[in-house]
């Protein structure tokens, strides 16, 4: 090959897949394979890294991947020209900007597969004004922005192209990383997060629709008829699209029930239907990915086609390939290329032009739309999010030569500013009060007894449900007051594209409810939905969608605010086969420590160990033996007050058994005696209205009551250990007793619990550790009570006009 100088250079020869090895004498980074599998595994464990380093302060990933490109590229460590040379040389670029742009596309699919068409065409008047204003203010400012940066640093380049993508790059909001802070926030079922959510969706399609315009008049031919052919193709595509493609996705979807595994020849056509549409929208010149995003538009959302879809890719694409993407952006990127004070100045003017567009545009609007102000300056700064398409829009302008290095770096570090600040001045700005009207009835134990029973039943998978189901059925009694249960399924919030599914269901029914949805296929759902229409129960299905680090704060705002009396959440730990107990992970540890430290009522952990069985037991076939291991203590009272009320069934025998220390000792077996008289009297006045109960009764046989004396710990040990065949153990948190077990990694289940929770104890029965509200414990309320006046129907949960209970 010859050089404009007349000297001939050779052409790097291509780079071979695989190396024969070192002992053979072959660098394995001079082979494309093990390049590639370097590469990967760098990207990954710098980006992640950086994720843990952000996680503190609320960043999204999208935030630690747009930096770790930067890192890599020549902006930091790329500096060094040997580094450069050695990992990301130049011939290797090639495979890695495939393999990166592969997973971009199925990373699109997966977008188009979140955003429910349907949504937005239910976008109310509010979001949809909120909308137009957040993309044409910051559009006309980008338009105005991109003549300032022609005439300095950008001279030369076509002016419609420049003009167009600047616009969208400064008028996008990103949609997935909208959704994720706003669930990090705990805002998405707030008016705020409503509204946003449904702007973004509306901004989003607006953005891809702009940016297919943008590369149709960006080719290298400038005459606008080849735009127009372009055009006209993306048009008559989407067409068929519509009228052949999503007939046959609709066909697929339809043959893919509930409950039953996804034929894979299902799973193969859709994805290469994902292939091949990027390949036509490729070949008509509006870029690959447009084909892959609304493949993923026109599957359906009902039934498991989509859901399955997004577990079998998603792991995969958004995990190893969507990184590579973020270094091929960040080895694009060289910062030093702002240098002097004209670029620095540039960099200010494009960021606040970026903001005031976006912030201005949508705070003005929905001030007009009468958003109360706190509120409209939260949610312009939400609208100001950037994040992917933001790249994308921005490499596809550098690939097109439409953007230089200095304007491409500039960009990426106003799209970088733009969404690291979101989290914390959103924060700083606006924080929803978590409000609750002030009620009495916060424990099982109450004077009167004919008031609504309300249970927060929790669970994390179907494990749970059944046990959960049957204590509820055995919480029924027989009086006239009603019993109503909420069961709220806890979901953990995580970076996967899955979250948004949950996300969207969240939204669409309001606070984490889902049960408003009569065509809810959820499993979970579906069992409760059962329960309640085979019994008189009221049962209100719930899912809640957070972070382990602070869904303690749904579950306690939840229970707040439907005024429940006692939440049960299920052990952290589950039994094997074996008979031994296995930790389901810290985090659920520590959101049950965090639950009883700030429950606005009482609270009981559920050991489950299979009560009545793996299915829910009907009413007639109840038949359950229940024991309350009785030593003392507002804890030990309030289980038993839930035993009195659980052996109201005519299916349930309740035994209590008080353990006494020998005289002169107490139940922590030493010789001092100091004794809480108040305590000792409201023990002597429990355990008496349940022995009057108890011999009021027809079958005076059905509950017994004894009194144990013990001499020492081994004692109550061998007690405990004879009542094993009991099917259900109802036992205080806090007994005041000397600790069963030597150690213990449960302290939070008190003395007693911790040994009945353990491997040692049984095989076979459950047990519920009850922790009795505490109103002078709860220094730290998460929850804001106000008194409501003059509510009647109005009121949630009340309905007929009942006052809260």
């Amino acid at each position: 090959m010859a050089t404009p100088n007349g000297t001939n250079m050779a052409c790097p020869a291509p780079m071979k897949a695989t190396s024969n090895g070192a002992f053979q004498g072959d660098d394995p980074l001079h082979f494309a394979l093990p390049l590639l599998i370097l590469q990967i595994c760098l990207v990954i464990v710098l980006t992640r890294a950086l994720a843990y380093i952000l996680k503190p302060i609320r960043q999204p990933r999208v935030i630690a991947e747009i930096i770790g490109g930067v890192l890599l590229g020549p902006s930091a460590i790329g500096r060094s020209k040997t580094f450069l040379h050695k990992v990301f040389p130049t011939r290797s670029m090639t495979v890695l900007d495939t393999i990166a742009n592969i997973g971009l596309l199925f990373f699109l699919f997966l977008v188009g597969l979140e955003l429910d068409m349907r949504s937005i065409r239910r976008t109310g008047r509010k979001a949809l004004g909120i909308a137009l204003a957040g993309i044409s203010l910051p559009f006309i400012l980008g338009i105005g922005t991109s003549f300032v940066l022609r005439s300095t640093i950008s001279k030369g380049v076509s002016r419609a192209p420049f003009l167009v993508f600047m616009g969208v790059a400064m008028s996008i909001t990103a949609f997935p990383v909208l959704a994720r802070i706003l669930a990090e926030l705990k805002l998405l079922t707030t008016d705020i997060g409503r509204i946003a959510m449904s702007a973004a969706a509306v901004n989003d399609v607006a953005a891809w629709v702009l940016l297919a315009l943008a590369i149709a008049i960006s080719g290298s031919d400038d005459s606008p008829v080849i735009a127009l052919w372009v055009l006209l193709c993306g048009v008559a595509f989407l067409i068929v699209a519509f009228f052949v493609l999503r007939p046959g996705l609709a066909l697929m979807a339809r043959r893919s029930l509930e409950g039953e595994p996804v034929k894979e020849i299902h799973i193969c056509i859709t994805l290469s239907l994902v292939l091949a549409a990027s390949f036509i929208t490729d070949t008509i010149g509006i870029h690959a990915l447009f084909g892959a995003f609304v493949v993923g538009i026109l599957v359906p959302k009902e039934g498991p086609f989509a859901g399955i879809l997004i577990e079998k890719i998603e792991d995969l694409v958004s995990g190893l390939f969507l990184p590579l993407y973020f270094v091929s952006s960040g080895l694009k990127t060289n910062v030093a290329t702002i240098s002097g004070a004209t670029s620095w100045g540039l960099l200010v003017l494009v960021i606040c032009t970026a903001c005031i567009g976006k912030i201005v545009g949508t705070f003005i609007v929905s001030r007009l739309c009468k958003v109360p102000l706190r509120e409209s300056l939260a949610l312009a700064f939400l609208m100001n999010t950037k994040g992917l398409v933001e790249l994308i829009v921005l490499n596809i302008g550098k690939d097109r030569k439409v953007l230089n290095d200095q304007t491409f770096a500039i960009m990426v570090l106003m799209a970088l500013f733009t969404t690291f600040i979101t989290t914390p001045i959103v924060t700083a700005v606006y924080k929803p009060a978590r409000k609750a009207a002030p009620y009495k009835h916060r424990t099982v134990k109450r004077k009167d007894v004919d008031t609504e029973f309300r249970i927060l039943a929790c669970f994390h998978s179907t494990r749970n449900i059944p046990t959960i189901i049957n204590i509820i059925e055995s919480s029924r009694g027989t009086r006239r007051q009603k019993l109503c249960v909420y069961a709220i399924h806890l979901m953990e919030l995580s970076e996967r594209s899955s979250a948004i599914s949950m996300i969207h269901k969240a939204r669409s029914n309001g606070l984490p409810f889902w049960n408003k949805k009569h065509e809810n296929k959820d499993q979970m759902v579906i069992a409760f939905e059962a329960y309640r229409q085979l019994s008189s129960v009221i049962v209100r299905p719930m899912t809640a969608i957070s972070a382990f680090s602070n869904i303690h704060e749904d579950i306690c705002t939840s229970a707040a605010q439907k005024r429940v009396a006692i939440i049960l959440i299920p052990f952290h730990k589950h039994q094997r086969l074996d008979g031994t107990m296995e930790s389901l992970g810290h985090s659920f540890h520590l959101v049950n420590q965090r639950v009883l430290r700030h429950a606005p009522c009482s609270v009981g952990i559920l050991v489950d160990r299979g009560f009545g069985g793996t299915t829910q037991v009907s009413a007639s076939n109840v038949s359950y033996k229940i024991v309350v291991p009785f030593f003392g203590g507002p804890d030990d009272r309030e289980a038993l007050a839930y035993g009195m009320r659980m052996a109201e069934h005519p299916g349930i025998l309740l035994n209590v058994i008080r353990f006494v220390p020998s005289p002169g000792k107490s139940l922590k077996f030493d010789k001092s005696v100091i004794e809480d008289n108040v305590d000792h009297e409201e023990d002597e006045l429990m355990l008496s209205e349940f022995k009057s109960t108890n011999s009021n009764k027809e079958k005076e046989s059905s509950n017994l009551y004894e009194e144990m004396l013990v001499e020492n710990k081994a004692e109550v040990v061998d007690a405990l250990k004879a009542l094993n065949k009991y099917n259900l153990f109802l036992v205080g948190r806090m007994a005041p007793t000397v600790p069963l077990v030597n150690k213990t990694d449960c302290p939070e289940l008190g003395p007693v619990g911790s040994f009945l929770a353990s491997s040692e104890f049984s095989t076979t029965a459950s047990v519920l550790v009850v922790q009795q509200y505490n109103p002078s414990a709860n220094l730290h309320p998460l929850v804001e009570e106000q008194a409501y006046y003059g509510e009647t129907s109005s009121r949630p949960d009340s309905p007929h006009g009942v006052p809260p209970v």
